[in-house]
């Protein structure tokens, strides 16, 4: 694990949700570090959500992310916005670091109120674990439903020397981003300016983390932040150096977009749906998503079923430009379906092996277009049912 240079971590349990759990969590720069942040587009934004878009505008430095589960913060009113402010005045206070130099995020059943005398009790904690723990632990702290928590690293040489960069993400349902539940978190010690950071990390995520579903649902949460604090001594200056730097955040990020939606809430397939041959990017999007988010797509990837009709139909009803007579489908390699019938052929027995991978490249062709996309996506299990039903119990 590639760790970036004057970042500390922490975790503590605060029992928001269960007595004992890593709940709580926070990254702390050294030095004021130049932020970056892209944010769910949902309607009913979390408190944190709102709070962060309010403190990343003015262009300010941070020193850190705070960060809890169990308490989503969201739907909560002007109590909520008070709440969040709350939670980062005592932060400060406990971690020696500004209050308006905190991002926050939080994550967890959507409609409660934070419980502060929680919050409180467990600052002193987490204060105290600061630089005693890695970013094992904070990532450990973020996961609700997460069954592994997830980190990704790099570490490469630019012109003025090595840099390093390491990611750390939760998510396992409630995942369709579009910012555009889903939390992201990058560090990183390269020292580059404001602007080229914001730019390049909403480029990355656009290509990666919003290129993916487990369930189709858009998180009032969901949120993408990075912070560079330039404490290898390295700056981005020459072009090159920018290339190499997006490079690897893109490779981070492409790690745990991966990591998201393998362990998607009972998932067993990761679906990798290839669109090209489109009139634009947005209709290979919506061809895409309609397969992805479909359910009898995905219970029959859960069920190793290698049913393509129900792929067909899906790009059929996507909403997506394109001549059915044109389509042409291929399921990892083997091509499935043209010019508006089936390939001959036993497609049960040459699919079967197949379909039984976790990894499955379904690739659509429809037309001579430009335009082209790629999604990941989950399957659709019973345990998802499961997990979901008994969420709040």
């Amino acid at each position: 694990m590639h760790i970036p240079k004057g970042f500390t971590f922490g975790a503590a349990a605060a029992s928001f949700k269960k007595p004992g759990k890593l709940d709580l969590g926070a990254v702390v720069s050294g030095t004021p570090a130049v932020a970056a942040g892209v944010f769910t587009t949902n309607k009913f934004k979390a408190a944190p959500v709102l709070q962060c878009k309010e403190m990343l505008a003015d262009g300010r430095k941070f020193s850190g992310f705070l960060v809890n589960s169990g308490q989503a913060n969201a739907c909560t009113g002007d109590q909520g916005r008070a709440n969040c402010r709350r939670t980062l005045n005592l932060a400060a206070q406990a971690l020696g670091v500004p209050a308006d130099e905190l991002l926050p995020a939080s994550t967890g059943v959507i409609g409660a109120q934070f419980d502060m005398d929680k919050w409180e009790a467990a600052l002193p904690g987490l204060a105290e674990s600061l630089g005693k723990v890695g970013p094992e632990e904070t990532a450990k702290a973020i996961m609700t439903t997460d069954t592994v928590h997830k980190l990704a690293s790099a570490s490469f040489a630019l012109k003025g020397g090595e840099v390093r960069l390491l990611g750390m993400c939760k998510g396992a349902g409630m995942i369709s981003p579009n910012m555009a539940t889903m939390l992201s978190f990058i560090a990183c010690d390269a020292d580059i300016a404001a602007e080229a950071w914001q730019a390049m990390l909403a480029d990355c995520v656009n290509l990666t983390i919003n290129r993916v579903t487990v369930d189709g649902d858009m998180s009032t949460n969901d949120c993408v932040m990075a912070l560079a604090n330039g404490a290898s001594g390295v700056a981005v200056e020459t072009e090159e150096d920018y290339v190499l730097l997006r490079k690897h955040l893109l490779s981070v990020l492409e790690e745990l977009a991966y990591l998201i939606v393998m362990d998607a809430e009972g998932g067993t397939k990761v679906a990798f749906i290839e669109v090209s041959g489109a009139k634009s990017d947005a209709d290979a999007e919506k061809v895409a998503r309609a397969v992805g988010n479909s359910p009898l797509v995905k219970t029959a990837l859960f069920g190793s079923d290698p049913n393509w009709g129900r792929i067909i139909c899906a790009a059929g009803y996507s909403g997506a430009d394109f001549k059915a007579e044109n389509l042409v489908l291929k399921i990892g390699g083997v091509l499935v379906f043209r010019g508006g019938t089936p390939e001959p052929g036993d497609m049960d027995d040459l699919l079967g092996p197949i379909m039984k991978e976790r990894d499955i490249v379904i690739h659509l062709d429809i037309g001579d277009g430009p335009g082209s996309t790629m999604l990941l996506a989950s399957d659709l299990t019973r345990d998802y049912v499961s997990i979901n039903a008994d969420y709040r119990s």
